[in-house]
């Protein structure tokens, strides 16, 4: 076992040593400011493997001891009666004496090892955390940048993967406009009034509470406008909420369409059958958790029609975003079209809801901002969203980030490789 001590200027320089001469694995045994520089001890992981080794054979090596050798071994055999029991081997004795009782149990190695493992990440975060600091004063402007972003909702992964792509002689003024030039094309949207114009089955599914029922009364309005009530229908197989259909109900009378309930598989395909002349068909759905196990069996109904029936996921803007995380990672896997974003008026922002939507590469069609039908829905236009998230107001400054906040946060992930920061964060604008 050697342990090395290294020296620098500066301790992002002697840990570039220790990684070059050691590998990625080292251990870090200890650091400290010297006059000479940063010091750093530190130890291969190959040594401390082999270290665990050696104590390990040397618990074991005294019980081989005490087994003889093949030259040791008499040759003579001995009937049963001329053997005695002072002639048999004191084996338990001469076992317990063999073993020192100066040897590490592996109990205190193992929690010697997570000390260690302990020490190191606690140094590999003070080290981003400088590596941070320094970044931000070489570059102040793209630090301005990426604080931008982070206020206004968007995750660290997607703030910085924009941040490394802008050019090092921008001033804050051009690298924002470039930033925003990138989050609106990679932002997918459907052209305006796209699924109305088609034509088609249009299912719309998601989570309990974000308005599908609501969404679907605008949605069908703006059919009977451009294509009349005789060509579109209205379908619901929401039977387990208390006046979910006959919410719906009242909104066919209003705009003269007709609305069936859907029981079962069955029901639905031999409905859409004698649909098959509507130029656009709506269906409301349970809303459920994407938790909930009976998710798989309401999409397998939607998913046993011959008529191929679109699926459209609604989530809410003022979701947090851990839980579209969750929401979208549940329903991708089920062959969604797109998606549509409701209660915009009721968010604080946008920048988390159009974050989750550019990483997972969502096709946004519409957006919708209140309850007046059909005025309150509207195609999806990027640069009005993103306009709208970097004109408002500042937020609340509990939930402002401070200088030390805001290197905690962007130091971490910083061991992801290229190519999962790519696909996690879903930007491909160069």
């Amino acid at each position: 076992m050697k342990v090395k001590r290294y020296l620098a200027a500066t301790s992002r320089e002697a840990l570039r040593k220790v990684k070059a001469d050691l590998g990625a694995e080292a251990i870090i045994l200890s650091n400290r400011q010297t006059d000479a520089g940063v010091e750093i001890m530190a130890l291969a992981d190959t040594d401390m493997t082999s270290l665990i080794d050696a104590q390990q054979t040397d618990q074991s090596r005294p019980q081989q001891k005490n087994k003889p050798a093949l030259h040791e071994i008499k040759a003579d055999f001995y009937s049963p009666a001329q053997v005695s029991q002072s002639d048999l081997p004191k084996t338990e004795d001469t076992t317990a004496a063999a073993i020192p009782e100066n040897i590490v149990s592996e109990e205190f190695v193992q929690a010697l090892m997570k000390e260690i493992h302990a020490m190191k990440c606690t140094l590999e975060d003070q080290l981003a955390n400088v590596a941070w600091g320094n970044k931000a004063q070489r570059n102040p402007e793209k630090m301005k940048v990426l604080r931008a972003l982070l206020n206004a909702g968007f995750s660290p992964l997607l703030s910085r993967r924009l941040v490394d792509k802008l050019p090092e002689e921008l001033d804050y003024v051009q690298s924002m406009k470039q930033a925003v030039s990138a989050l609106t094309f990679n932002l997918r949207t459907a052209s305006d009034d796209e699924m109305i114009k088609q034509g088609g089955v249009y299912a719309l599914i998601g989570a309990t509470g974000v308005g599908k029922t609501t969404t679907i009364a605008k949605l069908a309005a703006k059919s009977v406008i451009r294509h009349g009530a005789e060509k579109v229908a209205l379908l619901t197989t929401d039977s387990y909420r208390i006046g979910g259909h006959e919410q719906l109900r009242i909104y066919g009378r209003l705009l003269g369409i007709s609305v069936r309930n859907i029981q079962d598989a069955d029901d639905l395909q031999l409905t859409l059958s004698e649909l098959r002349n509507k130029h656009i068909v709506f269906i409301d759905t349970v809303g459920m958790s994407h938790r909930d196990q009976m998710l798989a069996e309401q999409i397998a109904t939607l998913s046993s029609s011959e008529t191929n029936i679109n699926k459209m996921l609604v989530v809410s803007a003022t979701s947090s975003d851990r839980t579209l995380d969750e929401i979208i990672t549940a329903y991708r896997k089920f062959d969604i079209l797109g998606c549509i974003i409701t209660k915009v008026d009721e968010a604080a922002g946008l920048g988390v809801v159009l974050d989750a939507a550019i990483r997972r590469k969502l096709v946004l069609h519409y957006v919708t901002n209140g309850q007046k039908v059909p005025e309150d829905i509207h195609a999806a236009n990027p640069r009005y969203l993103l306009h709208r998230i970097f004109s408002a107001k500042p937020s609340d400054p509990a939930f402002t980030l401070q200088d030390a906040e805001f290197a905690l946060v962007m130091s971490k992930n910083t061991n992801l490789d290229n190519h999962e920061l790519k696909m996690r964060a879903g930007t491909k604008h160069d």
